[in-house]
């Protein structure tokens, strides 16, 4: 008979953590996005390099979204990469608060949960990156 453990993996669905985390983002419920990581959490992305640690993690976020609040982004693609990994297909636009300035981005996500289903790693990389 399977232990409890693995039947919690079996459980898990990341697709949907993933939608859970951005829906969270989406609407701008800090609380809700919060929960989301582990304490020990890595946000690694290509417009800011790697943030690590939940407190630094949502420190960013609330520094981002002070300027970019009306932010709209849209997953083009959602999937499984494994039990505990999700990826998205991501696009979105925002205008910066105080100059205007149009901000269009797109790239993808891929997401590392742990064995309590919190966000362990972020990994982020932009199109423009690559050009």
């Amino acid at each position: 008979m399977p232990d409890d453990s693995s039947l919690a993996d079996r459980s898990f669905d990341p697709v949907a953590a993933l939608k859970h985390y951005h829906a969270a983002i989406d609407v701008l419920d800090f609380a809700a996005i919060e929960v989301c990581f582990a304490a020990d959490a890595e946000y690694v992305s290509d417009g800011i390099g790697a943030i690590v640690g939940r407190d630094a993690i949502m420190d960013a976020f609330r520094s981002y979204f002070a300027v970019y609040g009306d932010q709209k982004s849209k997953d083009e693609a959602v999937a499984s990469v494994s039990p505990r990994v999700a990826w998205s297909r991501w696009r979105l636009e925002a205008t910066h608060a105080i100059t205007g300035t149009r901000l269009d981005r797109s790239g993808e996500e891929t997401v590392h949960f742990d064995a309590s289903g919190r966000i362990a790693l972020v990994e982020v990389k932009d199109d423009l990156a690559s050009q």
